[in-house]
């Protein structure tokens, strides 16, 4: 027996029609244009009916192939190889950053004097669920970008300075969780996120049209 259209969770029936745009843009079906005003309708809208009929003319449906690939770009990457217990980085007049595809240890000690620092768990790869990162910021600036698919804890306390979390931290319970704890004296830490989810179903899409296409 079909469930009616209307008694789907609506955010199941949100993230299909999100993938069969993907698929059909990554195949050539729909231009760019189209793509992306159906992208953010499909985003925004809170009606069935108008989701299901964003992709009502389009035929392609996604694989399990197409799934897959969905899979290694949107979830956390894990690695079954232990990793270093805690990692120092020490920034005193100075700059740091780290970024790319970084094994994440347990706990991170961050030391920021008059300096800049700047962690980009966007691309990291983890190898425990929760991680510390304990700051002390003084006259210094803390950046630290996360993606979407990861929570963040921040425990931090400031003294004329400022501590912002703008991260959304709705990941699934089993993603990465990230504690920030310490303080900041005359500084700043912001936790931001990199790319918004939109910009990443762009960007997925695009890769998979370069390779359909290739």
């Amino acid at each position: 027996m079909t469930v009616k259209l209307e008694d789907r969770p609506i955010e199941t029936l949100r993230q299909e029609t999100i993938d069969q745009l993907i698929y059909n843009y990554s195949h050539g079906v729909i231009s760019n244009e189209a793509f992306e005003r159906r992208l953010d309708k499909a985003m925004a809208s809170q009606q069935h009916q108008e989701l299901a009929d964003l992709v009502s003319d389009l035929q392609l449906q996604t694989d399990s192939q197409f799934t897959q690939q969905k899979e290694q770009k949107f979830n956390p990457r894990y690695s079954s190889s232990s990793s270093e217990e805690s990692d120092n980085i020490v920034t005193i007049f100075a700059s740091t950053i780290r970024s790319g595809m970084w094994q994440v240890p347990k706990t991170i000690n961050i030391l920021n004097v008059f300096g800049s620092a700047k962690i980009d768990f966007t691309d990291a790869v983890f190898s425990t669920q929760t991680i510390t990162l304990k700051v002390k910021c003084i006259f210094g600036s803390d950046k630290i970008y996360v993606p979407e698919n990861v929570n963040v804890v921040s425990k931090t306390f400031s003294i004329f300075g400022s501590s912002e979390n703008n991260a959304p931290s709705i990941a699934d319970r089993q993603a990465p969780t990230i504690i920030i704890e310490g303080f900041v004296l005359f500084g700043e830490v912001q936790v931001s996120i990199k790319r918004t989810i939109k910009e990443k179903f762009v960007a997925f899409a695009n890769e998979l049209k370069t390779m359909f296409n290739s």
